[in-house]
């Protein structure tokens, strides 16, 4: 389809670039691909921040203390097995900052994982579910939306392990959105608009295996 967006540059100082009454799966994709992203619903705004948070494979920073963690191997981490939970979870976890993941977010993300661009992460601890993140990757992309945890560190468990999954396929630009404490506590850090849109741009001209297709294979435990 055609970019039905305008320009990431007219964004406002906000990084607000369109607002819609509607949100489609192609839409959302579209977004990506010219570095914005939804943020709201009812109306749904569409931003380009500048500047934009990034992790760079080099930058990451995983403390000692969850490093001894990622080796005890306590917890299971599975990719794209209950998509659904991930991310209603992580809808009620943000909450109480304001409901941005409603239900037309969750409806129009599930129809992106069927089609094989939304992703999860699940943290398992036994059968229960206690920590976990989704995001989007159109080729050589991937867009950090959300994260939650229900015990201590599942959510940077679940970082970790994207992280190493993300290189080992070759993504070559892991989008963070916008900084924040967590974020920047994990190594993202800050560039342009203008750098972001570079980057994107040769990032979307990268093939992975997994292109358009559910992450369905086995995680391997930690390395100790």
């Amino acid at each position: 389809m055609a970019n039905v967006f305008p320009d990431p540059s007219t964004a406002d100082a906000n990084g607000l670039v369109a607002v819609s009454d509607t949100m489609t799966p192609e839409l959302v994709l579209e977004a990506y691909r010219h570095g914005i992203f939804p943020w709201s619903t009812a109306p749904v705004r569409w931003y380009s921040p500048d500047p934009r948070a990034i992790f760079a494979y080099d930058k990451i920073h995983l403390s000692k203390r969850l490093l001894r963690e990622l080796r005890a191997n306590r917890y299971r981490v599975t990719f794209d097995t209950c998509f659904a939970d991930v991310i209603r979870a992580c809808a009620e976890s943000h909450a109480h900052t304001g409901v941005w993941i409603s239900d037309l977010f969750v409806a129009t993300y599930r129809k992106l994982h069927e089609r094989g661009y939304a992703h999860s992460v699940e943290v398992w601890r036994d059968d229960a579910l206690v920590g976990g993140l989704y995001g989007v990757q159109v080729n050589g992309l991937y867009a950090g939306e959300s994260m939650f945890y229900r015990v201590p560190n599942a959510s940077k468990i679940a970082f970790a392990y994207l992280a190493r999954h993300l290189q080992s396929i070759g993504v070559a630009l892991f989008d963070a959105q916008v900084a924040n404490d967590h974020t920047e506590r994990l190594g993202a850090v800050i560039v342009r608009r203008t750098e972001y849109l570079r980057r994107l741009a040769r990032a979307l001209l990268v093939a992975t295996p997994f292109d358009a297709k559910k992450w369905a294979l086995d995680v391997p435990p930690w390395e100790r």
